[in-house]
Formats: C-alpha cells, sequence, structure tokens
C-alpha cells in the first residue's frame, strides 16, 4: 500500500515524567492482577466479593437514661450494654471507643496537630494551640451485669475491659457505665457534635453524637478495631437495637435515631394530630411545630423537665438533636412493602425560609433515588436537623448546613449548598450506616461511595444541577497537581492529604467514569446494587468492594482499581501522530492526476521564488538547442503502455481483489501516548468534512501490551477534517492541549477588577429586592 497523503501531527513536549529504573524481570504492567494487593479469600469472605458461608458480626443492644442539662451544657448518662460474641473466638478483654476524649486537654488530637502563627488569627484558631476546653468523658463506674466493678484501662480515646472469665463464642456479657461530659460550641471549637448558642434570644441548639462510650467492632478481617480517633477518621461500630431516654428541658423539641415510643406524653394533642396528617402526606410536608410556635417558645425557658423515648432496632449508632428553637415539619414516603418511611426535618426560625421550602421534600427524594440504584430504605424515619457550619450522618438522622441571610434571601450558593448536604447526609444511612464500612481505616468507603450516589440524586432533583463532585471534569486540576501534595485513594482516613478531593471527589469520579464509560451504565447499575444488597447490615472491606464488582459484571477492573486507587497516577492521553493513507488504486489515470495534484499544490522552495525575479534567462532558455526529449518530458502524463499494465494487472486479480483495489475509503493511522500514566479507554471524535461527526470507543485494553506508546487505524467513507480525542469530557485527561488534530488552541478569558463594587456583595435574590424597590420608588 502506498501512502498518497502524510499528514502529521507536531509533537508537543510539556512536563518530563522522572522514570525510574524498573527491573523487567518483574511484571510491571498496570494490567496486573491485584492478588498481592487483595486479602486472601476464605469462609467469611470469598473470591466473589460476596460474604462467605461461615461470615459473622458482633452484636452490641444499648439501654440509655441520657439527661442533657441546659444550664451547663452537660450530658450526663448511664448505659447498660449487651454484648453479644458470634465469633469463634474467645474474648478475655472488650474494647470500646471514648471519641469524647479526642477533647480532653491531654488528648493526642492537639498534640500531633501542626501549628503555626498567622498576621491574623481567629479565636477557634486561637484555641487549637493551647487546648482549655475540657471535653473528655468523666467515668463515674464501670460494672457487670451484677454490678461488680470490672477492670479496665483507659487507652486515649479507647478503654479495655477487662472480663472475669473469657467471653466464649455464642455467649453475651453485659458491661454497665455511668459517665458524664461537657459539651463544646461547636461554632468556636468546631466538631461534629456540640451546641450552637443564639445570643439574640439567649437559646441553645444542641446536636449531639459520639455521646456514649461505644463497643468497638471486633470483625474476622481485622480483629478489634483499636485505632485512635484523632478527628479525621470517623467510625465504625457494631449493629445493634437501642432503648434511649433522652430527659431535657420540659420546652425543647428532640430527633432522634428511633421512633419515638411516648408521644402522647411529650407532645400536644394538636402536635399528635399533625403528626398523623403528616404520615398520610406525599406531596407538601405538614408543619407539627409552626415558625410562630418556634417564636414563642424561645421566649421563656421551662425549668420543669421531660422525657423523650426512643427506640431504634438493628442501627449502628445513636444521635439525638434538642432545642426550644426548633421548627418541625414531616411528609410520608412510602416504600415498596408498603411501609411508610416518615421524613421530617426540625430548624430554627434562622433557616427559613430554606428550610421550610426544601429540606423535606429534599429528604423524601434521596429515600427515592437511593433506594432505587441500592435497596429499600428499611428505617422507619430520616431526619433533617438544621445546624451552621456542620455535615454529618447518624442512623435516620443527621445534620446540615445551609443558612439563608437575615433578611430572608440567600444566595445559589447557599441554595445547593443546603440541597447537597441533605442529599449527602441523607445518603449516608445507605452508606455507611447500613452497608458498614470502616470509616476508620477507609474514608472513601462511605464518602466516595455517597458523593457518587449524591451526584445521581442531584441530577434526578434538577436537569443539569450544579453538582460539585461526580463529573470527570470536576477533578482534573486535582488530579494534575503537585503528586507531593496527593496521596492514593487507599490511604488510611488520618494520613490523607487534601481530604475532599481525595476520600470523597476523586472516587466518586472513578465510579461515574465506570459507569458512563468503563462498563456502561445497566452493568455498572446491576453490579453496584448487588454490592449494596450483599453487604446491607454487614461489614465490608475494600477487596469485597473490587471484587463484587468484578463478579457480578463479568469486567476485569483490576487495571481501574490499580490506578484510580492504588496510584496518584493522572489521566493525560495525547494524540502524537496521524498519519492518512488511501489504497493505490495502480490506475494511472487516477494515481498520476493526484500525484499531479499534489505537486502543484506541494509548498515551493524559496531559492526558486527568488529566482524566478533575479535570472532573466536561464542557459537552455537562450540557446534552445540545449533543449531535448527530457527538458519537456512529463513523468505523469498516462502513456498507452500504462493503461496497458494497468489493464493485465486487474485481469490476473479475483472479484474480491479488485474491490479492495478500488475502495476509495480512507485510512486514519493514529498514535497515542500515555503522558500521565492512568490507563483509561481512548475515546475518538472523527470530526468530517461535511460538518457530521463519528464517535469510536477504544476499551483501555488497548495498551496492555505497551503501557506508554499504542497505534489505531481507523477507516472512513469520509475525509476527516479533525479529530479529538476525549471529546464528551469522560475521562478527566488533565491537559486537552494535546487532544486535538490538527492542535487547537483553547481560549482563556480574564476579568477586569474594580476594587469596589457595591453589586459584587449581594445575591442576585438581593439585587432583584433593591431593583423592585427602586422600580416602586420611581
Amino acid at each position: 500500500m502506498k501512502a498518497k497523503l502524510l499528514l502529521i501531527l507536531f509533537t508537543v513536549c510539556l512536563f518530563g515524567h522522572e522514570i525510574s529504573a524498573q527491573d523487567k524481570r518483574y511484571n510491571q504492567s498496570k494490567f496486573k492482577q491485584l492478588y498481592q494487593e487483595l486479602a486472601t479469600p476464605n469462609v467469611y469472605r470469598t473470591a466473589s466479593g460476596a460474604p462467605g458461608h461461615k461470615y459473622w458480626q458482633q452484636q452490641a443492644d444499648y439501654v440509655m437514661n441520657i439527661r442533657l442539662e441546659d444550664e451547663t451544657q452537660r450530658v450526663y448518662g448511664d448505659e447498660t450494654i449487651t454484648y453479644t460474641n458470634n465469633s469463634p473466638d474467645a474474648l478475655s478483654y472488650l474494647w470500646i471507643q471514648l471519641d469524647q476524649n479526642m477533647r480532653a486537654k491531654d488528648s493526642d488530637t492537639y498534640k500531633a496537630r501542626t501549628s503555626n502563627i498567622d498576621d491574623r488569627m481567629s479565636l477557634r484558631g486561637l484555641n487549637s494551640l493551647e487546648p482549655t476546653f475540657d471535653g473528655g468523658f468523666k467515668l463515674e463506674y464501670v460494672r457487670d451485669g451484677n454490678n461488680k466493678n470490672l477492670d479496665y484501662t483507659i487507652v486515649k480515646t479507647m478503654m479495655r475491659v477487662d472480663l472475669a472469665t473469657p467471653l466464649a463464642p455464642g455467649a453475651k456479657a453485659t458491661l454497665k457505665i455511668k459517665w458524664w461530659y461537657n459539651i463544646n460550641n461547636r461554632m468556636t471549637m468546631g466538631g461534629r457534635s456540640g451546641y450552637e448558642y443564639f445570643e439574640e434570644d439567649e437559646n441553645y441548639l444542641y446536636t449531639i453524637a459520639q455521646f456514649f462510650p461505644r463497643m468497638a467492632v471486633y470483625s474476622d478481617n481485622e480483629g478489634w478495631q483499636n485505632k485512635q480517633f484523632l478527628g479525621g477518621g470517623e467510625f465504625t461500630l457494631p449493629f445493634g437495637n437501642y432503648d434511649v431516654k433522652i430527659t431535657v428541658p420540659s420546652d425543647h423539641k428532640v430527633a432522634a435515631t428511633g421512633v419515638l415510643q411516648n408521644a402522647k406524653d411529650v407532645l400536644t394533642k394538636a402536635e399528635q394530630d399533625r403528626f398523623a396528617q403528616a404520615k398520610k402526606e406525599r406531596e407538601t410536608p405538614v408543619i407539627i411545630v409552626t415558625e410562630e410556635e418556634a417564636i414563642e417558645n424561645e421566649k421563656e425557658k421551662a425549668t420543669t423537665s421531660s422525657t423523650w423515648h426512643f427506640k431504634a432496632e438493628n442501627v449502628r449508632d445513636f444521635a439525638f438533636a434538642s432545642s426550644r428553637k426548633f421548627i418541625w415539619d414531616a411528609m410520608g414516603v412510602d416504600q415498596e412493602d408498603g411501609s411508610v418511611v416518615m421524613a421530617m426535618s426540625m430548624y430554627p426560625k434562622e433557616g427559613n425560609p430554606l428550610w421550610e421550602h426544601y429540606s423535606t421534600k429534599v429528604v423524601a427524594h434521596t429515600l427515592k433515588w437511593y433506594s432505587h440504584y441500592t435497596f429499600a430504605y428499611p428505617y422507619p424515619v430520616a431526619w433533617s436537623i438544621h445546624a451552621a457550619s456542620i455535615g454529618m450522618e447518624y442512623p435516620m438522622i443527621c445534620f446540615n448546613f445551609g443558612r439563608p441571610e437575615k433578611d430572608g434571601t440567600y444566595s445559589e450558593r447557599t441554595k445547593y449548598g443546603m440541597i447537597g448536604v441533605i442529599i449527602h447526609e441523607v445518603g449516608h444511612n445507605y452508606f455507611p450506616m447500613i452497608v458498614n464500612s470502616d470509616e476508620r481505616q477507609w474514608t472513601w468507603m462511605d464518602e466516595g461511595l455517597n458523593s457518587f450516589l449524591q451526584y445521581l440524586t442531584e441530577q434526578q432533583w434538577e436537569r443539569d444541577y450544579p453538582s460539585r463532585r461526580g463529573p470527570a471534569k470536576n477533578i482534573v486540576s486535582y488530579m494534575a497537581g503537585d503528586k507531593e501534595g496527593i496521596s492514593p485513594i487507599m490511604t488510611n482516613s488520618e494520613s490523607i492529604l487534601q481530604f475532599g478531593n481525595n476520600a470523597y471527589g476523586k472516587p466518586a469520579t472513578a465510579l461515574n467514569i465506570l459507569r458512563e464509560t468503563v462498563m456502561g451504565r445497566e452493568l455498572f447499575d446491576y453490579s453496584f446494587k448487588e454490592y449494596a444488597r450483599r453487604w446491607q447490615f454487614k461489614h465490608p472491606s475494600p477487596d469485597d468492594f473490587f471484587r463484587t464488582m468484578e463478579d457480578a459484571s463479568a469486567v476485569d477492573l483490576d487495571w481501574f482499581w490499580r490506578g484510580w486507587f492504588f496510584t496518584t497516577d493522572n489521566v493525560d492521553i495525547a494524540l502524537t501522530d496521524v498519519k492518512w493513507y488511501q489504497i493505490n488504486t495502480q490506475n494511472p489515470d487516477v494515481e498520476n492526476a493526484l500525484a499531479k495534484q499534489q505537486q502543484e499544490e506541494a509548498p515551493r522552495r524559496i531559492g526558486s521564488i527568488r529566482n524566478e525575479k533575479e535570472i532573466a534567462k536561464t542557459q537552455d532558455e537562450i540557446d534552445p538547442t540545449l533543449r531535448d526529449f527530457y527538458t519537456e518530458y512529463d513523468p505523469l502524463a498516462v502513456s498507452i503502455l500504462d493503461k496497458e499494465d494497468y489493464e493485465k494487472l486487474r485481469s490476473s486479480l479475483s472479484d474480491e481483489e479488485r474491490a479492495v483495489l478500488e475502495d476509495d475509503r480512507n485510512y486514519y493511522e493514529m498514535t497515542f501516548k500515555n503522558e500521565g500514566g492512568l490507563i483509561m479507554p481512548i475515546i475518538i471524535q472523527l470530526q468530517f468534512a461535511d460538518g457530521s461527526n463519528e464517535d469510536h470507543y477504544i476499551p483501555a485494553e488497548i495498551w496492555r501490551r505497551n503501557n506508554d506508546q499504542v497505534t489505531k487505524v481507523l477507516v472512513t467513507d469520509k475525509k476527516v477534517s479533525s479529530i479529538v480525542i476525549d471529546p464528551y469530557l469522560e475521562t478527566a485527561d488533565t491537559d486537552r492541549t494535546n487532544n486535538y488534530f490538527p492542535p487547537r488552541q483553547e481560549m482563556n478569558r480574564f476579568e477586569l477588577y474594580r476594587r469596589s463594587n457595591r453589586g459584587s456583595r449581594e445575591n442576585p435574590m438581593q439585587r432583584d429586592q433593591r431593583a423592585k424597590a427602586a422600580e416602586g420608588s420611581n
């Protein structure tokens, strides 16, 4: 085959990569299987990613009496834990998490935190330099079921309780613990739990969690979870049943994990009637405590108390919120099994109008779509609680930010931030509250998977919802960043660099790419749902997720897990060369005419152009006798002999060979270089001269024998005018300047800055109100 036209793309040298010498005796392929990285399958966890036939997990049931003291901002409690040993091991001691000890004055959280002095320091920043607040647990006793004192050892945020006799497999142990602690001010100290003080009406809003000594997980693959709580890694807890009584000021409203058992004791008749009506409502939430009632409630501080009684079955934790400022609304959400989930919100007047308009509807929307992609929501209640500057989740209840301005207006960022955080935190009921991964070890298993489902749910809320995480293009700047500031996804939660990008954004993007580009929506959705179904109310590991996704899809994804989860490589596929071929027809009428056209269109030499002016006449023009046959000879002129040779060739060919010889299609040979190191499919868009396009999807396996450079030939009927790699921004390619043929420069724009601009400080709602006021004055 003879090339008739050669188009070569210039190779652009961007950033040099230092390639360390590799021992070629060992498999360095990016398609190397993950056998060495994954745990050996066994009777507890199978090679398919499913729980094994001998899978087991422990159970911890709680009976608690809690008292919230509003005058001193303290929580007092006593608890009885019934711990069931379902493991095959005899346990001589039990480990309990004391997460509030993170706020003890001698906490390692403070000691291990780096610190510095800036020119401007906030109160919160100063407090973090030298802790003055004592927020650790104050234990009064640790006893067994017979009220005999047990020996225990506190190791920072963990407590080992030594048993008189080892707890045999299948046996139960009873622990009784009494304790109290000082509640932290979240607005000055931060934290997932605490209070917010409202100075204008001198009231508190409490969002209380991690407030009781909690059993640690003992599992087949980790043993005791005894990694200390430093504040970054969250929690892993066993499932159990909770029976909790919470005593608060009598004018407080309480939301909590579980179902309220004594509504008649703590709600007015009107509130009970409204709640009964809310159970029947499916479109618009019913206001159970109105804003007017809440404002009236703020004015006087009750001196009496009331006790709210909640029960929750098969949950891994318990949290509650309490305040006299709460407005309360609710509506029912139908489930496939005929049950009704109560979607509910509590919020102070400072949250309106946003919260009354959106919160509970967002809760219902989240339950609908998370259930669609995983399993039916198994609990009877889902709460959204308004709390400034926080987003945090617990079974059946979550705390969410999103506060309008005092005049009731709000920015676009506030609105979508609020909707997004409610979806995210309610969604955490599924991951990790039900699919109970170890957050202390692997943050991405709850935050990443949940952020991915958040993205899907946001897109179901509003077309082209401005999702922060999920689309591939949103992670590009992070992936292209300095590798010194990036860690692999498979990094322990306390050691992660760039926490949000690493544990939320990158895994959410990876799953979205799997769904849209690598596996396809149908196959991915089936496999993801299978993982959720297999591991609901169980303790999965990363290996279980990786294996299940492959097992349910028959797609080998080891290359994907390795690149996206175990390395900091980025995607940068460069189109370095394009060659255009057509078959040589051997027909002299066709080939010679084409050659002549190429000669005429070819660039002229500079010397020839200048000689036209400088050389008046050449010697053969002066003396014509010097001219002969070759002076006038045209080697591209078609002779009768050329035609005879062509006819002889045609007659010697078969019909199939003649068809190929006369084929006028175009062959484009493209060379691709893997500049970023992360293996990905190659998505090619051929753009034709007539304005039409043609997309080609090349699986990632094209790189399997050469991880660095590959070539691919595509055949077309039309002539290509340009080629684009990753035209739909599917792969998080970090450098699009090398994605085009011919090379294309992408335009950037800059803004002229003015130091003072009144309008820039207002959100659109405020500007609109000011404009309407101006119109009215005119």
